[in-house]
């Protein structure tokens, strides 16, 4: 069965990679094909995703290129981009402020400030992009079974077209530790993906990719943890 998956990059950083650093360093490719039926012929990864900057984080950019770099040894995997926004906004606060335990010394004192400006992250396009790329293909006809790896329920209209207008399956491989009901609901079949799975579908740390033999190198604060 012709397959194709549908990777939601943001959606599966943050429900499953971003608190296990140990695992970022993913072989999607690998991981799908753990959770795919015998019968299922792979053929091709469209992942999404968007290209970071340096405001909060400066080695975030250079850390998501050397990934990006090492999905280029995949051959079935194609990234398409959004974009990633960041801007100051302003925004209400909690009273009493809640401050995280490693920010401790920054403790804020009454009398608290109504507003606060912030940086507001945001990533735009991708899960758009994803869900007309999924339809449009489905109409077709270049999969008879599609995969999506996301948690998001943005993506709930377009999995009920395919699924129910257009009456060819589609899986929903989750990330998250608690499944979308909705989406699960509009699901043919639903893999839960876990981190121990992740670790075990890593990159070697030096990956070639390119016509030239470059190589990816794997971070040094994306190592390997042992458990």
């Amino acid at each position: 069965m012709k397959t194709i998956a549908y990777v939601d990059g943001f959606n599966l950083y943050y429900q499953l990679l971003k608190r296990h650093p140990e695992a970022r360093w993913l072989n999607v490719e690998a991981l799908i094909r753990m959770y795919l039926d015998p019968e299922s012929e792979l053929i091709e990864i469209r992942y999404y995703t968007a290209k970071i900057d340096a405001k909060i984080n400066p080695t975030a950019p250079v850390d998501q290129q050397s990934y990006l770099n090492a999905l280029r040894s995949t051959p079935i995997v194609k990234p398409t981009f959004g974009k990633f926004l960041t801007t100051r906004a302003w925004m209400r606060l909690v009273h009493p402020p809640e401050i995280r335990p490693r920010d401790a010394d920054n403790v804020m004192t009454p009398p608290y400030p109504a507003m606060v400006r912030v940086f507001k992250n945001e990533e735009k396009g991708s899960d758009v992009n994803l869900g007309v790329h999924l339809v449009q293909d489905a109409y077709l006809g270049r999969f008879e079974q599609a995969i999506i790896v996301t948690n998001d329920t943005d993506l709930l209209e377009p999995m009920r077209i395919v699924t129910q207008d257009i009456a060819k399956p589609v899986g929903l491989f989750t990330p998250a530790n608690k499944p979308s009901e909705k989406l699960k609901s509009q699901a043919s079949f639903v893999r839960h993906m876990t981190p121990a799975d992740a670790r075990k579908c890593q990159f070697p740390d030096r990956v070639e990719f390119g016509r030239k033999g470059k190589v990816a190198v794997r971070p040094n604060d994306w190592c390997i943890r042992e458990d």
